[in-house]
């Protein structure tokens, strides 16, 4: 009889949760402390960060290039967290809040799977505690304030072909990537080109996520350009006078969100920018709730190595003083074997030949990681078709480079499947003597910090940049914009700019087609090969299949 294998939405509404209370206990959070949502999630007051102090060590969770077979990295780094409270570590899991689009899109969510998930599930991965409204219609008044003065005379001197502030709505849809606004005549508004992009694209979601009190939010958010002068002099979200309506609908969306793991362990849940498209990493306040509750951090980032690592490394952790100890890089023999040339229908078949020429793409990333200094191990998700040749060829490349490896298998068994990531971790943990160290310095020119992760991280021979980029460049310097991380955005099939060239391509440069200031978030994007930051939806949505039941449960959500 052919074995029924639970989905994860089954797995999830199984679950038997704790009281929220009771997991904010175990961690020392008091009653006062907390503002529930119901019985089983609750937001921390950011005040818990003002008694604590630092005790934790952090460890991000990355992977290598995301495929259409899936590797599972929210999934490793929750069983991983599991797991090392298993092995009787007071840690914590801290990741990114779920984008409606990709939940309605085809990517799926972001609460782990199987038995290493995060819970409420359906809550977390819809609507959760209304974080990501917040942040749009904070985004959405900014550009109302906008069009308003522009409406009643534009006292500021906006210049209407250079604004630069979109609007913002948690979907994925195509058709909003470049719109007509202001045509219902004199009473209609303003006639002007805008386009929309997903919230987790927003400048405000990279503000909240970066944001370290209410004082640093509201600050943050007056820096915003929303557009140019006549004169090419920025106008900002402070000439507005927008700020403080804004900070209004942000305050209880910046204190992160507490939830528990399926084995229950304390799991913060904040924030989400897209790591192709923004910088890919849960709250700063989050992770310094964990950092103060804990002794081992658990954090992920979108996406390989190329993304959300290197904008951990060179955006979050610069801004908020994080120094990551160790990084677990998750890899899948049929994710190595895609990037080996093979077809998604054929990876359940064995063929070690593919897994040696897939190597070259985890092995890409291990030398990532590695350049900043921080030791890694390999997580290696074990699937029934994985042959023991094609694993062992995985472990000796591992070896080759240097690289410990683990093998992975939380999905199925949960913390218990996780326990030889977990010991490998605490084996690096207990080494010490880390030097995290960036590899570009931020004093360095705009073009030259983007040439820099695009030599050393995605391995290109160099940087084309269109004429509309360079202008840009040397705009957001003299925006004062000049000394900060640069955030690019890039598909992360692919280490170059074309998400068909898998593996670990060579002789490529990286074409960068615009640049625009992310001045509250403290960063400036560029925008490389066709990136966009408005997804659409593939031909068959996964919302096609998702229902809720006469009984009001949910199904079809993964």
């Amino acid at each position: 009889m052919t074995e029924i294998i639970p989905s994860d939405i089954e797995i999830a509404q199984a679950a038997r949760l704790r009281p929220i209370r009771d997991i904010a206990s175990a961690v020392g959070l008091k009653d006062f402390e907390l503002i529930n949502y119901g019985t089983n999630k609750a937001k921390v007051r950011l005040d818990a960060l003002q008694t604590r102090k630092r005790r934790g060590r952090l460890v991000l969770v990355t992977g290598m290039s995301p495929t259409a077979a899936g590797e599972g990295k929210s999934t490793v780094a929750v069983g991983v967290a599991q797991a090392m409270r298993k092995l009787g570590k007071n840690a914590i899991v801290c990741l990114r809040e779920p984008s409606l689009g990709p939940v309605f899109g085809i990517k799926g969510g972001a609460a782990g799977g199987g038995y290493s998930q995060v819970v409420p599930m359906e809550d977390i991965n819809l609507h959760f505690t209304g974080d990501f409204h917040a942040i749009s219609s904070a985004h959405n008044l900014l550009a109302a304030m906008m069009d308003n003065q522009l409406h009643w005379g534009n006292a500021l001197r906006l210049d209407q072909r250079r604004i630069m502030w979109p609007r913002a709505v948690d979907m994925n849809d195509r058709a909003l990537r470049d719109i007509n606004v202001g045509l219902g005549g004199p009473l209609g508004g303003i006639p002007r080109q805008d386009r929309f992009v997903i919230t987790p694209a927003s400048e405000i979601m990279a503000i909240m996520s970066l944001s370290q009190s209410f004082d640093d939010l509201e600050e943050r958010l007056s820096r915003i350009i929303v557009g140019l002068t006549h004169d090419r002099e920025p106008v900002r979200a402070g000439d507005l006078e927008a700020p403080g309506a804004m900070a209004m609908l942000l305050r209880d969306a910046l204190q992160p969100n507490l939830v528990q793991t399926l084995e229950g362990g304390p799991a913060f849940v904040h924030c989400g920018p897209f790591a192709n498209i923004a910088h890919g990493c849960n709250s700063v306040v989050a992770t310094e709730m964990g950092l103060r509750l804990s002794d081992i951090v658990i954090t992920e980032a979108g996406f390989g190595s190329d993304l959300g690592a290197e904008k951990f490394f060179h955006i979050k952790c610069r801004s908020a003083g994080l120094n990551p100890e160790a990084v677990v890089i998750t890899a899948t023999v049929r994710a190595i074997k895609l990037n080996g040339g093979v077809a998604k229908t054929e990876l359940t078949n064995p063929d070690p030949a593919a897994v040696e020429r897939g190597f070259a793409n985890l092995a890409r990333h291990i030398k990532n990681v590695n350049q900043f200094g921080v030791p890694a191990v390999v997580a290696l998700n074990r699937f029934v078709s994985d042959s023991q040749e094609e694993l062992d060829v995985v472990t000796q490349g591992c070896a080759g480079e240097g690289a410990e490896i683990a093998m992975c298998d939380v999905w199925e068994k949960g913390g218990e499947g996780g326990i030889a990531v977990a010991e490998a971790l605490l084996q690096l943990l207990e080494k010490g003597s880390v030097e995290f160290k960036p590899i570009y310095d931020v004093e360095l020119p705009i073009t030259e910090k983007i040439e820099t992760i695009a030599s050393k991280v995605y391995g290109a021979d160099g940087v084309v940049f269109a004429p509309a980029a360079l202008r840009m460049a040397k705009q957001c310097e003299g925006f004062g914009l000049g000394e900060t991380p640069v955030c690019i955005a890039k598909t992360q099939y692919s280490f170059s700019d074309d998400q068909t060239r898998l593996g670990a391509p060579t002789s490529f440069q990286i074409t960068i087609r615009d640049i625009y200031p992310s001045a509250g978030a403290g960063f400036v994007v560029a925008l490389a090969g066709d990136i966009m930051t408005m997804p659409g939806l593939g031909r068959t949505p996964a919302a096609v299949k998702m229902k809720v039941t006469k009984e009001g449960k949910f199904t079809g959500l993964f």
